[in-house]
């Protein structure tokens, strides 16, 4: 329902600031899309229509190599948005995405956003915060890519799944490992092997406690001066 796309909006970073006359205008003209987990949402060069308003689940957006290999740009997770950067820069879509899990998405055509921005210049204002939001994190993934021994990249992110998603026990934060190992590399850009041999050597240096598909974290702290000062 439109009702229901409006507050949806109202929650991004992008269109927060509209007024809900403008929300409804944008809420009117989107279009609904209904993604399973893995499903495509466009591909990395197809030229850009649009960007996507991500109401529930999560997209991933990757680049994959020429032997196959998916390295993971950034995950949106609602609600959020996602393609703003080809939109706004009247480029090609620069990553591949897909459904992390059963997702719903919200379509904007971008001439509409364009004439939105032209029209509400607070747009344009939230749309130059977000760039630069994504600039900063692509910076990040270069220096953790560059910079950071496999260790300490997968110590950093069971530390923010452990922030994010974590449980609070008596023995530590507790974290159901929604990600397989295939996608724990990609995350990480590395291979599955070495993931599953990192995650052994993580446990054995008492940062990890491998449960089943439960990972417990003993001391945030530790894992977290780990994975800013490990070199191997």
């Amino acid at each position: 329902m439109p009702d229901d796309k409006i507050a949806i909006f109202k929650q991004t970073e992008l269109f927060r600031d509209l007024d809900d006359a403008v929300l409804d205008v944008l809420a009117k003209y989107s279009v609904v899309k209904r993604l399973k987990r893995n499903e495509i949402l466009f591909l990395s060069g197809e030229p850009a229509k649009g960007l996507y308003v991500v109401a529930t689940g999560a997209i991933r957006a990757f680049r994959t190599s020429p032997d196959g290999r998916e390295q993971i740009i950034h995950v949106e997770r609602a609600i959020s948005t996602i393609a703003e950067v080809p939109v706004f820069d009247n480029g090609n879509y620069p990553s591949t995405t897909a459904a992390e899990e059963p997702t719903t998405v919200y379509f904007l055509e971008k001439q509409l956003i364009f004439k939105t921005a032209v029209e509400q210049p607070q747009l344009g204002l939230a749309a130059i915060k977000l760039l630069a939001s994504r600039l900063r994190k692509c910076a990040q993934l270069v220096e953790t890519l560059s910079l950071r021994e496999v260790g300490q990249r997968l110590a950093r992110l069971l530390l923010e799944e452990a922030r994010n998603h974590g449980t609070e026990t008596d023995h530590g934060t507790k974290v159901k490992l929604r990600l397989t190992h295939n996608q724990l590399a990609a995350r990480i850009g590395t291979v599955r092997e070495v993931v599953t041999r990192t995650l052994t050597r993580l446990q054995e240096q008492g940062l990890i406690v491998h449960e089943g598909k439960d990972i417990l974290i003993p001391d945030l702290r530790a894992i977290a001066s780990f994975a800013e000062t490990q070199n191997t």
